[in-house]
């Protein structure tokens, strides 16, 4: 039974900064792409940022790049996003997920999902 779980979410301000992690277990880990992908309130799952499963290429939204990171280790079967500069318009569930193939920045490529940590930027 494949397990994705995310922890590190919270309340924060405008400027502050957050590191997600998601932590997976069964599945083959090396052999998957791990995405993060965001929903706020009334809006569609949006893509966040992905890296393949070697850890040799990653890809980060437009809307995030140059401040969010995502890294991976598959000796721990883990992921982690790393979150700069932090905005309102940041606040929304992220959600972790892992596909076998396809686009990676479209989610229903993706196989299997956390069941997501809500990460909120407020003054």
């Amino acid at each position: 039974q494949v397990q994705l779980v995310e922890s590190g979410g919270g309340l924060v301000q405008p400027g502050d900064s957050l590191r997600l992690s998601c932590a997976a277990s069964g599945l083959t880990f090396n052999r998957y792409t791990m995405g993060w992908f965001r929903q706020a309130p009334g809006k569609g799952r949006e893509f966040v940022a992905a890296i393949a499963g070697t850890g040799g290429a990653a890809s980060e939204a437009d809307s995030v790049k140059d401040r969010f990171s995502i890294s991976r280790d598959n000796s721990k079967n883990s992921i982690d996003l790393q979150m700069n500069d932090l905005k309102p318009e940041d606040t929304a569930i992220y959600y972790c997920a892992a596909q076998s193939s396809g686009n990676w920045r479209y989610p229903h490529n993706y196989d299997y999902w956390g069941q997501g940590t809500q990460v909120t930027v407020s003054l």
